[in-house]
């Protein structure tokens, strides 16, 4: 078995743990477990680096991209931005997504064949940084949002409804700390947003000399990108609070994911992986 097969045996065996810890420490209220949890998916971003390194390392100065490596590199992003989170802000309650969610999106990006896209070395490194590594840390920070309002809305239904709050609900922050995370998220994730899908129309220029193409992959995310707006306008100008806003937060995540999704495997684009 060779050494790349085998570190990423380890990363999943560490994000499979940890995506299993984080519930079951919340369910028993144990801080030692919650410390094992957020161990063992350290351990496996720190596998998962080392992948990303050696894989970069095998190829020519990014002028070929492999199928796989979009999913892999938003589950590495995803949990970079949770651990971020989880030490700036105290949310380590957010564990209970990301973990999760970067596991499924690492074995994605196993499952996904490889395929080489050739790209000019002149814009190759910009157009990584800009366009990929912006919208994927959004879609991180939207993912943390997405975490946040479901909490939010479940703690809130809990409350309205009178039901006892018992388990590992009573050990969850307040609604105004979810509510707070949930804004976080967005006034951050919506500025990347829009300058990743800056950065691919110029790309885009460069490369097929129009910046809008009218491909399906542009088209959904000029929409995203509105609705994206709209949410964080109402955050930031109107004051949106509570559950308004954390289920139009979850919708922005839903669609960028059906985005990502749907339109690389289901339409036919100059977008697909």
């Amino acid at each position: 078995m060779e050494f790349a097969n085998l570190i990423e045996i380890g990363v999943v065996a560490l994000y499979l743990s940890g995506a299993a810890l984080y519930p079951v420490a919340m369910l028993k209220r144990k801080p030692a477990l919650m410390r094992l949890a957020g161990l063992t998916a350290g351990g496996g971003f720190a596998l998962h680096t080392l992948c990303i390194g050696l894989m970069f390392a095998s190829t020519k100065q990014m002028t070929f991209t492999q199928g796989g490596l979009y999913f892999s590199l938003m589950a590495w992003m995803l949990l970079l931005v949770f651990f971020v989170t989880s030490w700036r802000k105290k949310l380590e309650f957010m564990g209970l997504a990301a973990s999760p969610l970067a596991l499924l999106l690492y074995l994605s990006s196993i499952a996904l064949p490889d395929s080489v896209v050739k790209m000019p070395e002149t814009f190759s490194g910009l157009f990584f940084t800009l366009h990929i590594g912006s919208l994927f840390v959004s879609l991180s920070l939207l993912a943390m949002a997405f975490a946040a309002g479901a909490l939010f809305l479940n703690i809130e239904k809990k409350i309205k409804t009178k039901e006892k709050i018992e388990g590992f609900h009573k050990d969850l922050p307040s609604l105004n700390t979810f509510d707070l995370a949930n804004k976080w998220a967005v006034n951050w994730g919506f500025p990347l947003y829009s300058l990743g899908l800056l950065a691919g129309f110029v790309w885009g220029r460069f490369t097929w000399g129009k910046l809008l193409t009218w491909d399906p992959k542009e088209i959904v995310s000029l929409l995203i990108w509105t609705l994206y707006a709209y949410l964080f306008h109402q955050r930031l100008a109107r004051g949106w609070r509570g559950g308004k806003a954390a289920k139009l937060a979850m919708l922005v995540f839903v669609f960028s994911i059906a985005s990502l999704v749907g339109v690389n495997f289901l339409t036919q684009s100059h977008h697909n992986f």
